[in-house]
């Protein structure tokens, strides 16, 4: 008995000639039935809630409150609110179905060989990746709708001193950084617990496992906070950003 560990997401079958790993035929999976349901919930809204819409009503509540305590003023929560609600929500659902009991039992058999059907969809870097891109675009568009084109190139290339031109560079690193913190932090927490958890189920599978598994799902339920959170901030510092008028 071997324990594989890959990096790369497994190949379950191909689509012509675009092969469809485990964790992307999730993730669509998951998308499919989160839009479905958010559908069917929308329908059953009723005017006095039940027991289920009122923790619904709670957690929605509670995270526009926190993102318009954050950016401070309600236009902008409402704009900002739907997409860092919506990461943290996908994210988080996606790590707690890691924990559905039996499911790395489950394979099928491909060309390859015997590959996993289940795995976690945050351990995919190109998923992680692309959800980052779309944060720091839209930070970067909110930016240059607040700031202006020019001002906003200008915040980057300043070449009237070489101060402002190496702060400028600085600016430039700083914002290109923003796509390796979130991604890799993301990516590498939830790679990491998952890869711990499978070796202590391997080499011990009763019992001591319990504190190793309890621990991945902290960190299930904190890193979508985490990166939602940073989503928020960078989007809400780009919509207060200031660029002083040239001299």
């Amino acid at each position: 008995m071997s324990l594989n560990i890959s990096l790369s997401p497994e190949i379950l079958f191909y689509l012509g000639t675009w092969p469809i790993s485990n964790t992307f035929f999730w993730s669509v999976v998951v998308t499919v039935f989160l839009i479905i349901g958010s559908f069917f919930l929308r329908r059953s809204l009723r005017l006095i809630p039940g027991k289920f819409q009122n923790m619904i009503e709670i957690l929605v509540e509670g995270g526009y409150d926190f993102v318009e305590g954050v950016v401070g003023d309600k236009t902008k929560a409402k704009r900002i609110f739907p997409l860092v609600f919506t990461m943290f929500f996908f994210i988080f659902f996606c790590n707690l179905l890691v924990y559905i009991p039996g499911q790395s039992a489950v394979t099928i058999q491909t060309a390859g060989g015997a590959v996993p059907l289940f795995r976690a969809i945050i351990s995919d870097y190109g998923l992680v990746f692309m959800m980052t891109m779309i944060s720091v675009l839209i930070t970067q568009i909110v930016a240059i709708v607040v700031a202006g084109p020019w001002k906003y190139i200008g915040k980057f290339i300043n070449l009237r001193s070489p101060l402002k031109c190496f702060l400028g560079i600085m600016d430039l690193i700083g914002e290109l950084a923003k796509v390796m913190s979130l991604s890799f932090r993301l990516f590498g927490n939830i790679f990491a617990g998952e890869i711990l958890g499978a070796v202590m189920l391997f080499l011990f599978p009763f019992f001591l496992p319990l504190p190793f598994l309890f621990l991945g799902l902290l960190t299930a339920v904190v890193q979508p906070f985490v990166f939602a959170v940073l989503t928020l901030v960078f989007i809400s510092m780009a919509s207060d950003i200031s660029v002083p008028e040239e001299a």
